[in-house]
Formats: C-alpha cells, sequence, structure tokens
C-alpha cells in the first residue's frame, strides 16, 4: 500500500480563519488527539433531531470508541476539520477514503464519504459550506476527486448544502437514505458559489463595523483631551443613533457619566449588548481588553492604539497576537494603529475617528490605510465637495491602519452591493493578494466606479506596520492588472479627490469626442494636446478671445452640447478685465454656465479656471441646491437621476499632464484624468 511521508504529522498550512454569513468569524482546523473533551462537549450540546440526522438513529452520547475514531486521524485517508469560536467545537466535518465498495481503503482510492455536524445555535450562519469548500481542498490535496455523502431524505438542510456548492453531482435514493455524489473539481458554478458566499459574508462583517447599533470607547481619559476621550466626543457630536458607552478601568467606581455619555470601569458591566468597541489603551493592556470584549459578546473592534508591527519585530509578534485572540472570539478587527472608521448615514451617523468634524454626507466611500493620507482626503473632499462643486460627501470612510485583519479587499465587498455608496475612492499603500483584489476590483468597477491611488512604489517604502503579505510583483505589472480590471488610477491624492467629485456629479461620457471652448487660446492648445496624449479626440479649440462676454460662453456652450459629434466638453477660462471683474463678471458667467448645461444634461462638461476670484464660489452656488451651511444631523442628498451639473471646476493652477477621457469604458487609467488639466487645490 501506497503511504504518504506526512501521514500522521499535523497539517498547519489547513488551519484558516473565514468570515461566515451573519459576519463573525470561526476558525477552522484539523481535529487532534488533543480535542476528545472538546468533542464530548460539543456533541452534548446538539440537539436530538441533529443528531439523528447524522447518525441515522438516536445516538445520545458518544462511546468512548467514537470518542478515538473522531480525533484520531491519519490526516490522509482520514480527516476531521472543525470550525471553533472561543477555543470551542462548533461544527465538525470528515471524511473517510472509501474503495470501489463502499468500504474503508487507502490510496491509490480516490473517492471519500464526507458527513457534517453543526451545533444547532449556529445553523444558518453558513457553517456547513464554509466547512465544505476546506474540507474539498484539503481532499484534492490527499488525491481524492469524489465525495459521496448519505443524507435523511428530511435533513433538507443539509441536502441544500451539497446542493447549492455548485460541484457536478449524482443523487439516487435507496434504502430510504439519499445519496449525493459528486466531483471535488472545481467548476464554474462552485467558483461563483464560493466567491457569493465570500462577498456576502464578507460584506456583512464590515457592514456590523459600520453600522453598530451599540459603541463601547475603551480608553476614554477622565481628563480633557487624549485618544479615547476625543473620540468619544466626536461619536458623541456627530450624533449617533445608537448606544454609547466611555469605558475606562481607572474610573472612580461611583462615577456614572462622561462628557453625557454612560460611564463603566468595563464592558463587562455594560448590562446591555455592545456592538463595536473603539480601543484606546496602551498596546499592553489591549490583550486584556481583548477577553472582555470577548466574553461579553462584543462583535467587533476599532483599535486605534500603536506599539504594533510598524514598531518592529516585536510589535509584528503582538499584532499577531491580537489577531489571533480576537478571532478565537468570533472578532474582526480594524486596525492595530487606526486612524477609525465613518458612516454618515441619517440611521447610523458614526464617527468612530480622530477626524474632529462629521464629514459631509454623500456618495463616495473612502478608503485610506494611511491615516495621515485618511486625514489629508477627508480635509480636501470636504473643502472641495462644498465649496467648489456643490455638496458632495462621504458615506462611509475607513483607515485600516496596520491592516492586520480588515482589509481594503473587505471594504470592496461592502461597497459592491452598498446602496449608500455610487463612487469608491481607495489610497493603497499596498496589495496583500493581487489576485484577489484585481478579481474584486473588477466586478466592483463594473457597477461602480472605482479610483485608486497606489502608494509605496518601492518595496523599501512599505509601510512596516501592514503584517500581511505585500505584492512582489512591479509596480508597472500591478497598474496593468488594475487597468484591466476597470480601475482608475491616478497618481496623487489630489487627483483622487477631483475624481471622485467629477464621477459623483457628472454624467459618463458615451466617446471619445471633447469639445474645447474658452477666452484663453493658450490653455485650448494646452488642453487639446492633453486629449491627445491620452487617446481622445479632441475637437480643434475654439477661441472665444479675452473680450467674451457670458452671454458669449453660454452661446458657445450651448452650440456644442447641442453637437452630435461632441461627447464631452472642456471649458477654460481667464480673468476678465474690466470694473468688478471679480464680482459681477464672475458671477454672471456662472451662471450662463449653468443655464447652458442646464439644458443639456448628458453631457459632461468640465471647468479649467485660472485665478478667477469669485468663480469657484459662483459655481458652487448656481450648482447646489442644498443650504450653503449643512445642519447638524443632515439628511443623506438624494442622488438626481441625469446629475445635471453644472460641472466641477479645476483650478487655480494649470496641469498639462493629462485630460478627460471620454470612450466608451471610461473607467481605466486613462479614464481617471477627466478633470485633471488644472490642478484644484495649491
Amino acid at each position: 500500500m501506497q503511504t504518504s511521508p506526512d501521514r500522521h504529522e499535523y497539517p498547519a498550512h489547513w488551519e484558516a480563519d473565514v468570515v461566515l454569513r451573519d459576519g463573525g468569524t470561526a476558525r477552522v482546523r484539523p481535529i487532534t488527539v488533543d480535542d476528545a473533551e472538546r468533542l464530548v462537549s460539543f456533541y452534548e450540546q446538539v440537539s436530538d433531531e441533529s443528531k439523528y440526522y447524522r447518525f441515522f438513529a438516536p445516538y445520545p452520547r458518544l462511546s468512548a470508541k467514537d470518542v478515538h475514531r473522531f480525533t484520531h486521524h491519519d490526516f490522509v485517508d482520514r480527516v476531521g476539520l472543525a470550525a471553533t469560536v472561543g477555543g470551542e467545537f462548533i461544527a465538525t466535518v470528515r471524511y473517510d477514503r472509501i474503495g470501489p465498495d463502499g468500504t474503508p481503503s487507502s490510496v491509490p482510492a480516490d473517492e471519500a464519504e464526507v458527513a457534517f455536524l453543526v451545533q444547532d445555535a449556529h445553523q444558518g450562519r453558513g457553517v456547513a459550506s464554509a466547512l465544505l469548500e476546506h474540507i474539498a481542498a484539503v481532499a484534492r490535496e490527499r488525491g481524492i476527486r469524489r465525495f459521496a455523502a448519505e443524507v435523511l431524505p428530511a435533513n433538507t438542510k443539509m441536502i441544500k448544502v451539497f446542493t447549492d456548492a455548485g460541484y457536478t453531482q449524482k443523487r439516487s435514493f435507496e434504502d430510504g437514505v439519499v445519496r449525493l455524489e459528486f466531483d471535488l473539481e472545481p467548476t464554474d458554478r462552485s467558483l461563483a458559489v464560493q466567491y457569493a458566499r465570500e462577498q456576502r459574508a464578507e460584506a456583512h462583517s464590515v457592514q456590523r463595523l459600520l453600522a453598530p447599533g451599540s459603541v463601547a470607547v475603551i480608553g476614554t481619559g477622565r481628563t480633557p483631551g487624549g485618544v479615547g476621550r476625543s473620540i468619544l466626543g466626536n461619536i458623541r457630536d456627530a450624533g449617533f443613533t445608537g448606544r454609547l458607552y466611555a469605558v475606562n478601568r481607572a474610573f472612580p467606581e461611583d462615577l456614572q457619566e462622561l462628557d453625557g455619555v454612560r460611564a463603566h470601569r468595563s464592558v463587562r458591566d455594560i448590562d446591555a449588548h455592545v456592538d463595536l468597541a473603539v480601543v484606546a489603551v496602551p498596546a499592553d493592556h489591549v490583550p486584556e481588553v481583548v477577553t472582555e470584549c470577548g466574553e461579553h459578546g462584543v462583535q467587533g473592534l476599532v483599535v486605534i492604539s500603536a506599539g504594533y508591527a510598524e514598531s518592529g519585530a516585536d510589535g509584528r509578534e503582538r499584532q499577531r497576537a491580537l489577531v489571533r485572540h480576537a478571532r478565537t472570539y468570533g472578532m474582526r478587527i480594524i486596525g492595530p494603529n487606526a486612524f477609525g472608521i465613518v458612516n454618515t448615514s441619517p440611521e447610523v451617523r458614526l464617527n468612530a475617528s480622530l477626524a474632529p468634524e462629521m464629514p459631509r454626507p454623500g456618495r463616495i466611500g473612502l478608503f485610506a490605510q494611511s491615516g495621515a493620507i485618511g486625514i489629508a482626503l477627508l480635509s480636501r473632499l470636504h473643502r472641495r465637495g462644498g465649496g467648489v462643486t456643490g455638496v458632495t460627501g462621504v458615506s462611509t470612510f475607513v483607515s485600516s491602519g496596520n491592516r492586520a485583519d480588515v482589509s481594503g479587499n473587505d471594504v470592496l465587498q461592502y461597497w459592491y452591493d452598498d446602496p449608500d455608496t455610487d463612487v469608491a475612492l481607495m489610497y493603497l499603500e499596498s496589495i496583500g493578494n493581487p489576485r484577489k483584489f484585481t478579481r474584486l476590483a473588477r466586478r466592483t468597477a463594473a457597477a461602480k466606479p472605482l479610483v485608486v491611488v497606489q502608494g509605496a512604489r518601492h518595496r523599501s517604502a512599505a509601510p512596516q506596520g501592514h503584517a500581511v503579505r505585500a505584492t512582489r510583483l512591479p509596480h508597472a505589472t500591478v497598474s496593468a492588472l488594475l487597468r484591466q480590471a476597470g480601475v482608475i488610477r491616478v497618481d496623487t491624492i489630489t487627483d483622487l479627490v477631483d475624481t471622485g467629485l467629477l464621477l459623483a456629479r457628472q454624467p459618463l461620457p458615451t466617446g471619445p469626442r471633447v469639445a474645447i471652448l474658452g477666452n484663453s487660446e493658450s490653455l485650448g492648445l494646452l488642453t487639446y494636446d492633453a486629449c491627445l496624449a491620452e487617446g481622445l479626440r479632441p475637437h480643434a479649440p475654439l477661441d472665444l478671445t479675452t473680450s467674451a462676454s457670458a452671454g458669449d460662453f453660454h452661446a458657445a456652450l450651448s452650440r456644442t452640447l447641442a453637437d452630435e459629434t461632441c461627447d464631452a466638453v472642456v471649458v477654460t477660462a481667464i480673468p476678465m478685465v474690466g470694473e468688478d471683474s471679480a464680482t459681477t463678471g464672475d458671477a454672471e458667467l456662472a451662471e450662463a454656465l449653468r443655464s447652458a448645461v442646464a439644458a443639456a444634461p448628458a453631457k459632461p462638461v468640465l471647468v479649467v479656471h485660472v485665478e478667477l476670484g469669485g468663480l469657484a464660489e459662483a459655481l458652487s452656488a448656481a450648482a447646489s441646491t442644498a443650504p450653503q451651511a449643512a445642519p447638524a444631523a443632515p439628511d443623506r442628498p438624494s442622488r438626481p437621476a441625469a446629475r445635471p451639473g453644472p460641472m466641477p471646476q479645476t483650478g487655480p493652477t494649470p496641469r498639462t499632464d493629462s485630460a478627460p477621457r471620454t470612450d466608451s469604458a471610461p473607467r481605466t487609467d486613462s479614464a481617471s484624468r477627466t478633470d485633471s488639466a488644472s490642478r484644484t487645490d495649491s
């Protein structure tokens, strides 16, 4: 009989953390001889009905022989896996290799019988589906090509698990038992099922973090100032709709409130469920906090605390231990060393971040690995989104910090079907799994624009805090993968914000034909050259001369928008000369452009202006139908069907490196240059 060199050796590479259908996590690992007590305890918590479905007969308890059999495996012909939460079993799966006659066999037999048992309290969470994916991968590794399963007809849940897996299968019925046989070779359908399960689970895990019903800020100082106290104030001031608690073990026992928020010395003392904990204590105290949160049933953590992988080898080990610790309780982590998270939905209004002001609500999702970049993105979008293009703001914001657990991939899964996010902006310092990111990006970009800045181009510049595997592919290769996936790749965070605002407020062009008009021949020629460099088809610039009035601009833009050979328009403008040009002239020009665009809202129009005084503010006032001063708890603006504009304005410093791509596939690398003919904040 052929033997395997690793028979009886523990296959550590089979261990994995999985995200379940409800957003919680579980640890999948091989069952060993040390799991006897866990197996017995697990079995005692399974209902009599589930036991009957597993063994086809009343089976109230496991015998010593059963326990020995189910915990002693050779990891080749007999394999058992368990899903664990808090170190305890919540489900098991096993296979036994069988020969053609259905009796136990060894290599080269390539068929195995598979069986599951899921604790009743955890049924419906997708545990069995996740275990099937893992046991199938293990079986393929061990040379098994087919699974057989015998299921009672009444066990419809388990039959559905096998049927929905997407493998090619046969079904037969004999002796009162349904026999299922299926090949383990992945099919297009089985992969689609796997990816769909992954998307639902990971999206829900992020949704639980971004839309909690209750939040505890752990590490809120007794005196004003400090990270924890600041975040507590930011959550309170944003008008968080859920329950909020301040936690610090140093609080006096008689302290009932802090800044109008219920105060507790420990999460354990809170007499209600806590969905999210924001952790802002020194790294040495975080393990104790994680234990308290896990035992209290907290669903997720945002770890603001520093002192992890960004601080060296000891910190990296501390970070790995943090993730392992949290996952034993089924919790997901944003961070550590995170800046925080924001959700502007009026149903949530969560500002669990260090940003002192709640961003304007809007339709743009932001993700940044770096806290500093996150600050810059929020700041620039706040300035640009309310002052230049009308009120355009943020739906959700995530700063992943060291990205020890929740990553850009998870947030992409959430944004993919988030009805509140129309445009996704990401600043990525590294991509741990380019293949998965490309797959997710391709799917997301097909549903909504995805704009990416790829930072840390040189390996020596990679962020030290990211303990996950960084890509070893050359920067140019990753850029090509992103472009092929339909991602709009830009070079700077200024471009990222500009492009996001453009995509949030402008219709997409139907072709590559660009009309250029304005009162500056030089700017027109620069824009023309930039369009050619991007592979567009610009019309010859129309020079209205420096004496052009607001009426001249209106007439020219109206004619151009009515031209069927034009797909997009770039308007270039320099200051008008004459008395009161900085006030009356700017206002008249803004209204002239707005009224022309209102008559033809289906085409994108960009305005490139150079030091035009009040034009930017005038254009904003002409564009926006919302109050210029956002209320304390603003409602989310609805997205107009045609987004008539007027148009993003750029300025004041002209840029000549690129211009808008307006072809029919705008979500490519060059599409990101739609409003980069001038720099927008200098």
